[in-house]
């Protein structure tokens, strides 16, 4: 079965096509800007959520072998969410931050160059 070589051969050719044609805009420069910001911005969220992740994670798991309340009602799921919630709230606090700072960066840099 498959797809005939021919159509296959068909769609490669037009898919390469179509990436040469393309044309920058004028905002070229804000996008590459933004882009950067985002990949910025998940780079220190998921640093931030990897370091939350170990800091809630130590203080849960031991809890939960020593203190007699939380051995009798944090089961293996509760745990896996206490730790889940700290390193996704970590990485979206932080990543909002680097977003923000980046465009306060960029609006400033506009208003300076006008």
């Amino acid at each position: 079965m498959g797809i005939p070589l021919e159509l296959r051969e068909a769609w490669t050719s037009r898919r390469n096509q179509g990436r040469s044609l393309l044309i920058s805009s004028p905002s070229e420069p804000q996008v590459s800007a933004s882009d950067s910001a985002v990949k910025d911005a998940v780079v220190e969220g998921f640093k931030t959520a990897c370091i939350a992740g170990v800091v809630v994670a130590v203080p849960t798991l031991v809890a939960c072998r020593v203190v007699p309340w939380a051995k009798a009602n944090l089961n293996y799921t509760a745990q896996a969410l206490i730790i889940s919630a700290a390193s996704i709230s970590g990485f979206f606090i932080t990543a909002d931050k680097t977003i923000l700072e980046g465009a306060k960066k960029n609006s400033r840099a506009r208003l300076d160059k006008a």
